[in-house]
């Protein structure tokens, strides 16, 4: 299992701070949150960029996404391709994108006027380096992200689109773990996991105190290969316990988890 953790978890840190937490936690790759205020932005110059990727290949680890907050349906300014240089240069595996549609844009015959946006994006990208679209927002669940893809498939064939696969999104809006999987395999390329109080509108919460399924999904990834990484938002959500104290723990829960699917 190829564990990592989005610096999401540890806003502001220093590089340091963070190749220490993943070496001594046995963590191996890393989601970079990509903000002016992280040692992840793209205004990183060329120097700064080897220097970073040296680093942390240098330390044993991957980087299994530089995490933008690119909205790909929506009418705004944040620069894709710019991320996408920034994650060739670094190495990642992609660039995690939020769908960001406007609800109230949809149609039911049809893709949306923020999905057409989407395609004429994706269409004009650079192709190497995946753009990892997340179930989130407007497509938290599966079937919504599969639908996008399925019709990428046939809009723009040869696309670089992939699924991020946020299991707690998922399963708070009403798919088992098994039915999600299911939908997004075809397209997948990494896979998130938290912890959250079902009972408190899916709040995240500390490891051992939300009811998340982690053994469920631990059989329904039995036998692959994926990247799964923690998503632990104390950015947003400072309550939470620290990554120092939460890294540890989730090698317990896993366990335990693990213990299930035998």
């Amino acid at each position: 299992m190829r564990l990592g953790f989005a610096t999401l978890g540890c806003p502001g840190a220093a590089l340091d701070d963070v190749l220490a937490l993943a070496q001594g936690n046995n963590f191996v790759g890393l989601e970079l949150r990509a903000a002016p205020d992280e040692f992840t932005n793209t205004g990183l110059s060329a120097t700064q960029r080897r220097e970073l990727r040296t680093r942390i290949e240098d330390a044993g680890l991957e980087i299994f996404a530089v995490s933008s907050y690119v909205k790909l349906c929506a009418v705004e300014e944040q620069p894709l391709e710019e991320h996408l240089e920034l994650a060739a240069d670094l190495g990642a595996r992609g660039v995690r994108v939020f769908p960001g549609d406007d609800p109230g844009e949809g149609t039911p015959d049809g893709p949306s006027a923020g999905e057409i946006r989407a395609l004429d994006r994706v269409t004009t990208a650079p192709k190497d380096v995946p753009i990892l679209l997340e179930t989130h927002d407007s497509h938290s669940t599966a079937r919504q992200v599969a639908a996008f893809c399925a019709l990428l498939d046939t809009d723009v064939p040869g696309h670089n689109v992939k699924a991020l696969w946020d299991t707690s999104h998922t399963w708070s809006h009403g798919e088992t773990l098994a039915e999600s999987f299911a939908l997004v395999q075809p397209w997948l390329e990494l896979v998130q996991f938290k912890q959250a109080d079902s009972q408190q509108e899916y709040r995240p919460v500390a490891i051992d105190a939300g009811d998340f399924p982690i053994g469920e999904l631990l059989t329904v990834l039995d036998g692959t290969d994926y990247p799964l990484s923690l998503e632990w938002e104390l950015k947003w959500h400072p309550q939470l316990p620290s990554l120092a104290e939460t890294l540890p723990a989730v090698h317990a829960w896993l366990s335990v988890g693990a213990g299930e699917v035998k």
